[in-house]
């Protein structure tokens, strides 16, 4: 069953026409996922693969009816605008994929979306799947197969690498979600843990950290608060970078001592959260079938 994505979810893609949510469209369509349409100022009246294009989100909405979920392909400098034209128009789950997008307005849309009761997955991410329902993303779908282990990442490369050797060990993903490689992201942790520990097609969780920020400390001592709880197995990337660096992207930086790899470790394994040294123990770590 999985969480937040499922083939019923009826999506748009903002951005259709665009290089990135042209060739992104393909891949989602071939999967499964059901897109309803598409936006791209002034280009009313084209297709995209089959896939209808309006001016705005309020056109589809009008023509089409309510929308689950949209995906971001929009450019940093419009995309906040394309978030807030896709929260004023009653959709309840936006995913943008969008890198660039400039701090302080991020921290405004994620807010305003906090408000909306609206769930944003990124900026700056891979996207989220559901194997064998939908993908709405940009992650490559053939390595993800269903099953049981919810991923919840802040790394991209890493989650394919993740999925790969789970496969290899005959577990599969109930539901895979990059929360972003930015500082600020529209959920955490706590928030996608909470929802796998809703689903009952999830048995256990893989969480795929990195360096920089306290996003795992924070999930470490919530963890550790709850009477039930089902199994996490983490990994964290960026073991050996120096302070000061930034590795791969914004969110990724020891600063000040805040956000490296041993405080993370320590505080997860204190919760009682086993951290694989590399990402093939992770299928050993879980222990389910």
């Amino acid at each position: 069953m999985g969480i937040l994505l499922s083939r019923n979810t009826r999506v748009i893609v903002q951005g259709v026409t665009g290089k990135e949510g042209s060739f992104h469209t393909k891949l989602m369509l071939e999967y499964g996922t059901r897109i309803v349409a598409g936006t791209s100022p002034g280009k009313k009246g084209q297709t995209v693969h089959g896939v209808p294009v309006y001016n705005t989100v309020g056109e589809i909405v009008r023509d089409h009816g309510e929308i689950d979920a949209s995906i971001i392909f929009v450019p940093a400098k419009f995309a906040p605008d394309a978030v807030y034209e896709a929260i004023d128009n009653g959709v309840k789950l936006v995913v943008v994929i969008t890198e660039g997008i400039p701090l302080h307005d991020e921290l405004k849309f994620v807010n305003y979306a906090r408000r909306k009761g609206v769930i944003i997955v990124g900026p700056n991410t891979p996207g989220l799947m559901t194997p064998g329902e939908a993908k709405l993303g940009i992650m490559p779908s053939h390595v993800f197969v269903p099953g049981g282990v919810g991923i919840v990442s802040r790394s991209g490369t890493l989650t394919y690498e993740v999925a790969r050797e789970l496969a290899k060990h005959g577990l599969g993903v109930s539901t895979v979600i990059g929360l972003g490689g930015d500082p600020v992201t529209g959920l955490d942790f706590i928030e996608v843990y909470d929802m796998f520990s809703n689903d009952p097609s999830t048995k256990a969780v893989v969480l795929i950290g990195e360096i920089g920020g306290d996003a795992e400390e924070r999930f470490s001592k919530y963890y550790a608060s709850l009477r039930v709880k089902k199994p996490v197995v983490a990994y964290i990337a960026g073991r050996t970078a120096p302070p000061g660096k930034r590795m791969g992207h914004a969110g990724a930086i020891i600063s000040m001592g805040i956000g490296d790899y041993p405080s993370k470790r320590r505080a997860l394994e204190e919760a009682g959260i086993p951290v694989a040294e590399t990402p093939s123990q992770i299928p050993l770590l879980l222990g389910i079938r």
